[in-house]
């Protein structure tokens, strides 16, 4: 790209915050504008929106500035998507040309699921949410899954801290409900989002899980309610269950 197409204070910033995560312990305002060339006043100005944002934060007690949490976590999903991503596109080919429909790979972040890939149904339809989209855990198959592999203690305080965030008529909206919820979905082996996101898609996902027995990902179908009959939601969910065996095996985790 050239140097007419670059946006200069983007680029300070992330120079800015490139500086400050090659230092374990952090840099002090006056090190910070040295290193990049700034003015004082320019820098503390880009650092103070970096704050705002979550990417850096200050220690008032040393006056250095330390890598933000929002800077671990996209840092942490870049990761995560290349480490799941590709030994899951195979597996995700095969759901869709089973299903007819469109397979994803999410994870949970924040109270929200994370698409992180997806084979596209042949079929007409629309994405319930496309690669990089956030859906509430509690309206998401792929969240339900994975909250699913979780005690009912750890359920309630996620509702507690996310709150529900209904996204349509028949999102779950209750504590019992959501545990209701929660109980039949360990007991069938995968999860249904009927209708919770947005109303005329239907999606049925099971858990992925790790080599440390942990929920490593989830993996879905969704497909427009119309073709998503109850008897085809039964049938995807066995073909999902089964292709989430295989992928938590080639992942080296367990095909619980």
């Amino acid at each position: 790209m050239s140097e007419s197409h670059i946006v200069q204070s983007v680029d300070r910033a992330l120079t800015l915050l490139e500086l400050i995560a090659a230092e374990p312990d952090g840099l002090r305002l006056s090190e910070v504008a040295r290193r990049a060339g700034l003015a004082a006043s320019t820098a503390h100005r880009l650092l103070t929106t970096l704050e705002q944002r979550g990417f850096l934060q200050p220690d008032a007690a040393s006056g250095h500035w330390h890598v933000g949490r929002r800077a671990h976590t996209v840092g942490a999903a870049y990761v995560l998507s290349r480490n799941l991503v590709a030994p899951a596109t195979p597996f995700l080919r095969r759901l869709r040309d089973a299903t007819h429909e469109t397979a994803n790979l999410g994870v949970i972040e924040d109270g929200e699921v994370v698409t992180l890939s997806q084979v596209e149904s042949r079929e007409i339809m629309r994405a319930i949410s496309p690669p990089g989209g956030r859906v509430p855990v509690l309206c998401s198959g792929m969240g339900k899954a994975i909250l699913a592999t979780r005690p009912d203690e750890e359920v309630t305080r996620l509702i507690r801290r996310h709150g529900f965030r209904a996204a349509t008529a028949r999102s779950l909206t209750t504590p019992e409900a959501a545990l209701a919820e929660i109980a039949r979905i360990r007991q069938q082996g995968f999860a249904v989002d009927d209708e919770e996101y947005v109303i005329g898609l239907r999606c049925v996902a099971a858990v992925v899980w790790g080599p440390e027995g942990e929920p490593a990902c989830a993996i879905s179908v969704s497909g427009l309610a119309a073709r998503m009959s109850a008897e085809k939601v039964a049938r995807c969910g066995e073909t999902v269950k089964r292709i989430a065996a295989e992928l938590s095996l080639a992942m080296g985790g367990s095909a619980l």
